[in-house]
């Protein structure tokens, strides 16, 4: 079996059918499908069910194909180590982040890269949680991945810098003036609580603080993601802790600090180790991350490190050091 022919099948099944794979591949239909049967001829048995419509997997292709897609973009990735390594100015960078932080802390790393290297192309893999990064992280979708630090991660992992967690309040909130408050202060107010907020220790990691600040937060509004739970604390549904790259974006918001300051780690994390373009790249991201150089300011405490199984770049409240 050849490389090619596992290129073919994961365009085919990307695609959906035979005749857009052969469309983006730049082949003809015929010899698309001549290269699939070979390779089926290979494994021993069908790896797609040929339909009126388009195509789907075998229980064989389901087996077979995310170690297709890992050959694949692993030698995507070594093409472009490669290049960059022998310093070639053109080539393309592919980088993943849950989305929270992705629209938070990498738009002003792109612009400045892209001044700084015209001639280099980034593509950015977005996901909903950090579990989902972590599994396509591992099947090579990316050169590196921007993130909260995973689990039993095997590849190289280096923190890169900081993000500040903040209390959402609506703009005209009486707290807003002051730009600071304890959470002690808000005991008595409702809380929106996001689906994706980290476990730690089996609980939700904002239970655990608020109890350390002597309460138990009065659950109003529970939501999916980060954005809709601000915006909901933008409205008057209640407040919302989150980072504050997200809160910074929505007009009508304002973003206390939390007194002390709550700091959650960020990182890069990879497959293998990060040369060229990649390291580069990371070289960028630590000029223009919060907290990249000087870490978190004296008081801060560090927010813990969530389970593989939820959402970092969520709601992230803070705790009095990292978990191990």
């Amino acid at each position: 079996m050849s490389l090619r022919q596992m290129e073919y099948l994961v365009a085919v099944v990307e695609e959906g059918s035979f005749t857009r794979a052969a469309e983006t591949l730049s082949v003809t239909q015929s010899a698309l499908s001549h290269q699939i049967k070979a390779l089926e001829r290979e494994v021993g048995g069908p790896l797609l069910e040929r339909l009126p419509r388009g195509v789907r997997l075998t229980p064989m292709g389901r087996a077979f194909l995310p170690h297709a897609e890992l050959a694949v973009r692993s030698a995507g990735q070594a093409r472009r180590a490669a290049r960059a390594a022998a310093g070639a100015a053109d080539g393309e960078l592919h980088i993943a982040s849950v989305h929270a932080v992705a629209m938070g802390v990498l738009p002003e790393t792109f612009a400045r890269w892209r001044r700084a290297h015209p001639g280099m192309r980034l593509t950015l893999h977005e996901y909903a949680s950090a579990g989902e990064l972590a599994d396509h992280m591992d099947r090579g979708v990316a050169d590196l991945a921007v993130g909260h630090r995973p689990t039993h991660w095997q590849g190289p992992v280096e923190p890169v810098g900081s993000e500040e967690i903040v209390i959402a309040v609506p703009a005209d909130d009486p707290l807003a003036r002051r730009g600071s408050v304890r959470l002690a202060e808000l005991a008595d107010r409702p809380w929106v609580r996001c689906a994706l907020e980290p476990i730690v220790a089996g609980r939700p990691a904002m239970d655990a603080i608020c109890e350390r600040a002597g309460f138990t937060p009065r659950n109003a509004v529970h939501t999916e993601h980060t954005s809709t739970a601000v915006r909901m604390a933008r409205a008057g549904a209640g407040v919302v802790a989150a980072p504050a790259h997200v809160i910074a974006g929505i007009q009508g918001c304002a973003g206390l600090r939390v007194d002390p300051p709550i700091r959650r780690e960020l990182v890069v994390f990879s497959r293998a180790e990060l040369v060229g373009a990649a390291r580069a790249f990371v070289a960028e991201l630590r000029q223009t991350l919060p907290g990249a150089l000087a870490g978190a300011p004296p008081g801060a405490t560090d927010a813990p490190r969530a389970t593989a199984a939820t959402e970092p770049a969520a709601v992230v409240p803070g705790a009095t050091a990292p978990a191990a």
